[in-house]
């Protein structure tokens, strides 16, 4: 009789948790998921779940007992709870000296500069700074705090010592520090997306340019167009470097400003499936989702490499509501997106509309690359309620 499969436990029940399920299912790893509520998008499709705090130590231990590794849907896992899991001999991945620098930006941003990493310039601000250190620094700039933003929150875009008032009040709130940036005249932003495993072995996949709307990612097109081949390549081992000296397992995320001199700085790096990675579930040999599962498993990687020319990634985000109604259709739109595109993949995370709220994507594939970009963003639209509602 054979050994029964490794248990994995993810933290966390967000749309990446749910996403780990189908690959999970195809290598026969069972996985074991701590929600924070029931009914999350992942404990819909992951019936091994416990609600819980990943705040909560003890919480953490009971969903890891008996498990071989766990991983994680989000950063938000206190770092002296990983290193606690990691005393207990749990192997943690990615390891909580690697997850600081995806959980503090402050940590981040030294460790990379001392690496030679380039990085927009950037300031701490201590306890007690003030709006006087950020007209220092220089306006127009960007304030961020250093821990707990995403999807545009905790970033603030500052003109005037007017400005910094919010900041400096949410910082104040949460206990964290704020990290002054230089408002980076970019070009188009770019993602180059690794997966590294315990053993070293390394894949990287084409670089990818994407789209932001309100700090949240709108699109994304695989691989970035015309962008230059050394650029690429110089993409790729940045993040290829960043993965082995920071010793990342799993998916690394290295979100990239292009710069209109043809440089390229980091923005910020995550250490998980990514927004900027979901293209690869249908353009890609290897999902991200699949080579995340088997890094930290410590499994042979899977082939990055494109599949089409082209894949087009469009997020269906929550419209504001109408007449105190959600405007988007979900489920209701599979008839029109699916007659009209037979070769479109929809992907929805069984979340309740709100507005801005990603609940769900499409992938469009291709050898025409404006084909694709109308065909997702059509798609994306009519989920979204942006189109057909016109005679309601």
């Amino acid at each position: 009789m054979s050994e029964p499969a490794p248990v994995l436990a993810v933290v966390g029940g967000g749309q990446l948790a749910r996403m780990m399920a189908q690959p999970a299912i195809a290598l026969g790893l069972p996985l074991r998921l701590l929600a924070e509520a029931e009914g999350v998008s992942a404990a819909q499709v992951i019936p091994d779940h416990r609600v819980g705090d990943h705040r909560d130590l003890d919480d953490l231990r009971a969903l890891t007992a008996g498990c071989a590794a766990v991983t994680f849907d989000h950063e938000h896992v206190p770092t002296a709870h990983l290193h606690a899991l990691a005393a207990d001999g749990l192997a943690v991945r990615p390891g909580p000296d690697a997850l600081v620098h995806a959980q503090d930006k402050a940590v981040m941003r030294a460790r990379l500069t001392a690496m030679g990493v380039p990085c927009p310039r950037h300031l701490l601000l201590g306890e007690d700074a003030g709006p006087d250190d950020v007209a220092a620094f220089g306006f127009p700039c960007v304030l961020k705090t250093t821990r707990g933003g995403y999807d545009g929150k905790g970033v603030w875009v500052v003109r005037s010592a007017a400005d910094c008032d919010e900041p400096f009040a949410a910082a104040r709130e949460s206990g964290v520090a704020l990290l002054a940036e230089e408002l980076v005249d970019f070009r188009r932003e770019l993602s180059a997306l690794v997966a590294r495993s315990p053993s070293g072995q390394a894949a990287a996949y084409p670089v990818v340019a994407s789209t932001q709307q309100d700090g949240i990612c709108l699109e994304v097109v695989a691989p970035a167009p015309d962008l230059d081949p050394d650029l690429a390549t110089h993409a790729q081992q940045v993040a290829l470097r960043i993965a082995g000296e920071l010793d990342v397992t799993g998916i690394l995320a290295v979100e990239l400003f292009e710069r209109r001199d043809g440089r390229i700085l980091v923005n910020e790096l995550a250490m998980r499936p990514h927004n900027t990675g979901h293209w690869t579930q249908d353009g890609a040999v290897t999902s991200q989702f699949e080579n995340h599962l088997r890094a930290v498993m410590d499994l042979p990687l899977g082939s990055p490499q494109a599949r089409e020319r082209w894949t087009v990634m469009v997020n269906i985000l929550g419209a504001p509501e109408r007449d105190g109604e959600p405007v988007g259709r979900l489920y209701d739109g599979f008839p029109h997106a699916m007659a009209r595109d037979p070769r479109l993949r929809v992907h929805l995370y069984g979340k309740d509309l709100r507005p801005g709220r990603k609940v769900g994507h499409v992938n469009a594939y291709g050898d025409d690359l404006e084909d694709c970009l109308e065909r997702a963003r059509h798609a994306a639209a009519w989920f979204r309620g942006d189109l057909g509602n016109e005679s309601e």
